[in-house]
């Protein structure tokens, strides 16, 4: 249950005028361990955080069933493949060497090679054998290389940020980058994995990060988020990137901010992984979970990392931005979440779908000591993170001086949302579920995706994801909005990553295709594979066993190629 209350108009650093609404979630109590299952005997999952050595040239794979012929390109994956260096270990599962991955498909064939991005991090770390560089969950130790006083004089340097960009694969103009939370990404070739070129956000515009999943229109048209910190506090920066390139070596030039809005706690602003955005609208969550500044810039004199710094306000409200994308209004509006699964306009209202749970303390969690938990002690871990859950937002965008009160404002046929406006300035709403009960015994949806090119910003019918039985995806979940019904694939002591969805061939239906994903068998050596599943009836088509291990990765696309 939502409750919204409509603030008055002011004015964003960019000019940009807004419109907030705000709503109260019920949260529980950071300082309490709450137990949201009471699930017994999971497996252990420790060699999906084990490292690997890379692969960079192509090997054959095992192919069981069939690959269709008409799928040719490349399944690009990136994630943690290295989790210590020489006596070294790094704490948190975002903090390992990124590992890039390829599966290269062709004429029902797909070789395999992986290769560590070359980044400043990984280089250095390598020379120096030992974590030299920190990163969210990892605080580098002085260089023993060093005396004394050089070693007590590091402590004042503020954290640099880290080039380890291993969560995703993004494009801009055409190029492929890998990518993280810092302001640095690296350009990386898809047919050889390997770094062209590392590339600076700061150098083009004002900001100190950009996130790893930008929106992209169908013309090429790129929209992010960052960070920038200034004398006057926290602002968060809705980022244009253009189409295409003027010249053929240039990367983010022309990138401009299109709003910059101010965070509501100057020191503390919040934590986002990713944004929404519809035909008109980016939807920005600015949410309870909370990055102490201070902490921060103070994390290598405490000897804390840049985690430490991250926090669950119980008591704070969510808050939904709605900035114009081409006269920058905007409305805000509340919640708390990861990975928005679509957004699109309809009918005078803004519908918004997104994977959301009721405690932000997750990312804290995922370090790498609990991963390798087995026994009582890993299930204690698993029992006290809350599930995520796809639900759907309603948003009125029409809201004004003569909306009628004590009246339900969602007119759309057979939607359970409400909007309510109780007060002159509060519109009381409720969320709908985008599932039945029967995702409750697959420990809800993350890692949501659905036929992007052709229905993101519109509205659609279908989404994927993985149901997350354990620490990670143990499922694949296919969700029908039309009667919210699933088809599910599984198997037990297989672990299937993100599902990317690739349209066939002159598609005439939504769901006219394959999903890929990488499946990881910890129980089982050298056995990882890609499988290949028809959108349509999610059955199996195939799968292209890969003779080396590969640890559990993020984030994926799919590169097509003639």
């Amino acid at each position: 249950t939502l409750t919204v209350s409509l603030l008055k108009a002011e004015k964003a650093e960019s000019s940009c005028s807004w419109l907030i609404l705000l709503s109260t979630l019920k949260s529980r109590s950071a300082k309490n361990i709450n137990h949201y299952t009471n699930v017994r005997g999971l497996p252990s999952i420790e060699k999906i955080v084990s490292s690997v050595e890379d692969t960079p040239r192509p090997i054959s794979t095992q192919i069981i069933g069939t690959i269709p012929e008409w799928i040719n390109g490349n399944f690009l994956r990136n994630g943690p493949g290295k989790f210590e260096i020489g006596n070294h270990k790094f704490n948190h599962w975002v903090d390992g060497m990124a590992l890039l991955h390829q599966f290269k498909i062709s004429n029902g064939q797909v070789t395999y090679k992986s290769r560590f991005l070359s980044s400043d991090s990984y280089q250095t770390n390598k020379e120096h054998n030992r974590i030299a560089i920190s990163e969210f969950g990892t605080v580098t130790m002085p260089d023993p290389c060093k005396n004394v006083f050089q070693r007590f004089l590091s402590r004042f340097e503020s954290h640099k940020p880290t080039d380890n960009a291993n969560m995703s694969f993004v494009t801009y103009k055409g190029d492929y980058y890998v990518s993280t939370e810092t302001n640095i990404m690296h350009k990386v070739d898809p047919e050889t994995l390997e770094t062209t070129e590392k590339v600076d956000w700061s150098k083009f515009i004002a900001v100190n990060g950009a996130t790893a999943h930008p929106h992209t229109e169908p013309d090429g048209t790129t929209y992010n988020m960052g960070n920038s910190y200034t004398s006057k506090g926290s602002y968060y920066n809705i980022i244009q990137v253009p189409p295409t390139k003027k010249t053929e070596d240039e990367t983010l030039e022309g990138a401009s901010v299109l709003c910059s809005i101010p965070s509501v706690d100057k020191t503390k602003p919040s934590y986002y992984h990713s944004f929404a955005m519809s035909e008109n609208y980016v939807v920005f969550i600015e949410q309870p979970i909370k990055l102490d500044l201070l902490k921060i810039m103070t994390g290598k004199l405490r000897r804390k990392s840049i985690s430490d710094g991250l926090f669950w306000d119980p008591k704070l409200n969510t808050i939904f931005h709605l900035i114009h994308k081409h006269t920058g209004k905007y409305l805000a509006k509340p919640l708390s979440t990861f990975h928005q699964i679509n957004a699109f306009e309809e009918d005078g209202f803004l519908i918004i779908d997104l994977c959301a749970s009721d405690d932000g303390q997750a990312i804290t969690n995922y370090n790498i000591q609990n991963m390798r938990k087995s026994g009582e002690a890993l299930d204690e871990v698993y029992n006290t993170l809350s599930r995520a859950f796809p639900r759907r937002f309603v948003l009125p965008l029409n809201v004004g001086p003569d909306t009628p009160y004590n009246q339900n404002l969602i007119t759309r046929p057979n939607s359970i949302a409400t909007s309510v406006r109780i007060a002159k300035n509060k519109v009381f709403c409720t969320h709908e579920d985008l599932h039945g009960e029967d995702l409750h015994e697959y420990g809800g949806l993350e890692f949501p995706q659905i036929n992007y090119h052709k229905f993101n910003t519109h509205p659609y019918r279908y989404f994927y994801g993985c149901g997350f039985r354990h620490l990670v995806g143990d499922t694949l979940i296919k969700m029908d909005l039309c009667g919210k019904r699933m088809k599910v694939w599984e198997h037990p002591g297989q672990y299937p990553s993100e599902p990317v969805f690739v349209p066939s061939p002159n598609a005439t239906e939504e769901d006219d295709g394959v999903i890929m994903s990488v499946v990881i068998t910890p129980d089982e050596d050298k056995s990882t594979f890609l499988l290949v599943l028809d959108a349509k009836t999610f059955e199996e088509l195939g799968r292209a066993v890969v003779p080396v291990n590969i640890p559990y990765g993020f984030h994926g696309t799919f590169n097509a190629t003639a």
